[in-house]
């Protein structure tokens, strides 16, 4: 991995490429997902996560981590709000596949569900691109065949410009790549 490093306040920040990709991300991602006042078992008024970013990214790191689940999609819009007037400079990583709504499409990765999902996420996020996109896990109901076209052709439009999975097995990696 290629590694560079900023020096900001006194902090060196090293930087590393996101994968074999040209993307430079801090070592340090900031969680969200108690971003907004509706979580259940935790929560961060806006005032409050207004600050934990602006001291995160004044430290000189640059990846915030959220998800259209965190706090019913709340986390997205304070992240959203508060990158605003800095988009370029910070690394919006999110995810799909919890259901948003009810309803048998509402949840997954289908091309329906990761489409509506896709597009919910940028308006609450108040961007026209996601820079990390993730599967928020696997889904079992779903051909990953259909999943990974659908994923290619968000890149391909330019609204996700790199992807990613969590809660996956290794075996789910692979059979991913392979589709």
């Amino acid at each position: 991995m290629n590694s560079d490093s900023i020096s900001t306040r006194g902090f060196t920040v090293p930087y590393l490429n996101l994968g074999h990709s040209g993307l430079k991300v801090s070592r340090a991602s900031l969680g969200a997902m108690n971003f907004g006042e509706t979580s259940s078992f935790a929560s961060c008024d806006e005032a409050e996560a207004r600050r934990i970013i602006d001291t995160f990214l004044d430290a000189g790191n640059n990846v915030i981590d959220t998800a259209d689940a965190y706090t019913g999609g709340e986390s997205e819009e304070i992240v959203g709000r508060a990158v605003r007037a800095k988009r370029d400079s910070v690394v919006i990583s999110t995810k799909a596949f919890m259901p948003q709504q009810d309803g048998p499409n509402n949840r997954g990765l289908s091309r329906a569900h990761l489409t509506r999902a896709l597009e919910a996420s940028l308006r609450r996020l108040g961007t026209d691109y996601i820079d990390i996109y993730y599967c928020h896990q696997w889904d079992p109901n779903t051909p990953i065949e259909e999943t990974m076209a659908t994923l290619d052709s968000f890149v391909r439009s330019g609204k996700v410009r790199y992807l990613g999975c969590s809660n996956f097995t290794a075996a789910q990696i692979v059979e991913a790549q392979w589709a």
